[in-house]
């Protein structure tokens, strides 16, 4: 019996023991604060309230994203010769000027042609309204919206910010045998990230997804090296970013500029832009659907329509089907032809096919397509995805027939150009009326033939006359409807 106290006190004593080294484990391992790793961070980086906007310029190298020559693979190599970005985080603004030059000369986006010059861009953010600067004109860019809300905050000081706001979460990661301490959110219905913060409380990287009307979610990766001080406000030398897998951006920064003057708001014609679907009627039965930077074209069959190009966005493919719906009532949508896969030209198919429509695609590019529109975009869903539907798409080789009896719609590849492959044209027959998107968008009325042929249009007579179609009229999916002379014209042959 005179042992028993002598053991409880010895179990007793080893329990409370026990029970501290677990009380000290669990304190080893509870999670950091998110507030005192942003604070940190701040402070190393000279961030916080203090830091309202911030600019900053470089150059390098970069991607045309979703512009790839063949569909899945890397985006068009580019040269940037000038880069600058201002930052407005009170205002929740941001503005980029940049110079850029085909690196490669294969591939799509709107950039002269190997060796033909630049493209200078100037794009727009504030608040929920995004635009690009034409000459001194703004034009609403609603397409652009997610992406440039996602880039103001995934800067190196935008990012905490945007953790702090949106009550992030701490944790700790190890890549590549370092140690992160790592903050995560969601900025709703933008984007979900978690920045990496290194021991020297830098933000090293941001890995991202956000929505994107061809890919679905999408990830990014933002990595930032070589920290320098700007009046003491801390920032990278090096950014190195990649959308979807592959290189967007590498960019030298040569200059910032701390809190300098901003006045970035957004023009009433941006706030109050609406799509606008314009409708010319092309032949019976046809309708050049219109109104925007990029077209549409609607096809109507004994029992059912045929629609060529659903391009940019949930929001223009939703007003181009409002058109569909009220100009032939009662018929199904039952195909839905794309062009080509760059993403300006296919952002609205998703919508499409949420209606239905079986997606018309290139051969090479239908495993891409059946892959792609697997991937839903939940972070904010769209049409497809609020459907449930499974994407149906199609391969076109070479050529493929639609006729109701009727009608005849040909669907041909486009063979040789520089700008995509798997690049589809539709010809109607029997209206004379060729249908077809980058290959050739007309200049304005009565301009003189350029000094030296496009080969985008070159490629186009070429391909016209190895087809043997006997073209009256084009229809653009860029600009305005025009008569085979005017083609002709632009390459020089009258």
């Amino acid at each position: 019996m005179s042992t028993s106290p002598r053991l409880s006190f010895t179990w007793a004593t080893g329990l409370a023991a026990s029970s501290l080294l677990v009380l000290a484990g669990c304190a080893a391992w509870a999670p950091p604060d998110p507030v005192a790793v942003i604070q940190r961070a701040e402070t190393a980086m000279g961030g916080g309230a203090a830091l309202n906007t911030l600019r900053y310029a470089g150059s390098g190298t970069g991607a045309t994203f979703g512009q790839a020559y063949q569909p899945g693979t890397s985006w068009p190599k580019i040269t940037v010769s000038s880069f600058s970005r201002l930052v407005d985080y009170r205002n929740a603004a941001l503005r980029q000027d940049a110079a850029v030059t085909r690196a490669e000369p294969a591939g799509g986006g709107a950039l002269p042609l190997m060796g033909l010059g630049e493209q200078r861009s100037t794009g727009m953010l504030q608040g929920a309204w995004a635009w690009n600067m034409v000459g001194p004109a703004p034009v609403a860019s609603p397409v652009a919206l997610d992406g440039r809300i996602h880039d103001l905050w995934t800067t190196p000081h935008g990012v905490l910010k945007a953790a702090l706001k949106n009550k992030a979460t701490a944790g700790t990661r190890t890549v590549d045998g370092r140690t992160y301490t790592t903050l995560s959110f969601t900025e709703p219905g933008r984007f979900e990230a978690t920045a990496y913060v290194n021991a020297e409380n830098l933000v090293e990287r941001i890995d991202s997804r956000q929505p994107h009307p061809v890919m679905g979610d999408t990830d990014s990766v933002i990595v930032f090296s070589a920290y320098r001080d700007y009046a003491g406000v801390k920032f990278p030398g090096r950014i190195r970013q990649t959308m979807g897998g592959s290189d967007i951006l590498d960019l030298q920064v040569s200059e910032v500029q701390v809190n300098p003057a901003s006045d970035l708001v957004a023009p009433e014609l941006v706030r109050q832009f609406a799509e606008r679907v314009a409708v010319e009627k092309a032949a019976e039965g046809i309708w050049f659907l219109a109104g925007g930077s990029h077209n549409s074209v609607l096809i109507e069959m004994k029992d059912h329509t045929v629609l060529v190009e659903a391009p940019l966005y949930d929001g223009r493919a939703g007003a181009v089907l409002a058109e569909v719906r009220k100009l032939v009532p009662g018929k199904p949508l039952r195909y839905v032809v794309n062009s080509h896969h760059h993403f300006d030209h296919a952002g609205g198919l998703r919508t499409a096919v949420a209606e239905g429509a079986t997606l018309l695609t290139s051969a090479n590019a239908k495993p891409w397509w059946d892959k792609t529109m697997a991937n839903a975009n939940r972070i904010r869903p769209d049409a497809l995805t609020r459907s449930a539907r499974s994407a149906s798409v199609e391969g076109v080789t070479g050529k493929r027939t639609l006729s109701d009896g009727v009608r005849t719609v040909e669907i041909h590849e486009i063979q040789g150009s520089v700008h995509a492959q798997g690049f589809l044209m539709v010809y109607l027959p029997a209206e004379k009326i060729l249908i077809e998107a980058d290959a050739y968008t007309p200049s304005p009325p009565n301009s003189p033939a350029p000094a030296q042929p496009n080969a985008n249009h070159v490629n186009l007579v070429q391909n016209i006359e190895q087809n043997r179609l006997t073209v009256e009229r084009i229809l653009p999916l860029h600009g305005r409807m025009v008569v085979l002379a005017d083609l002709m014209t632009a390459v020089g042959r009258k």
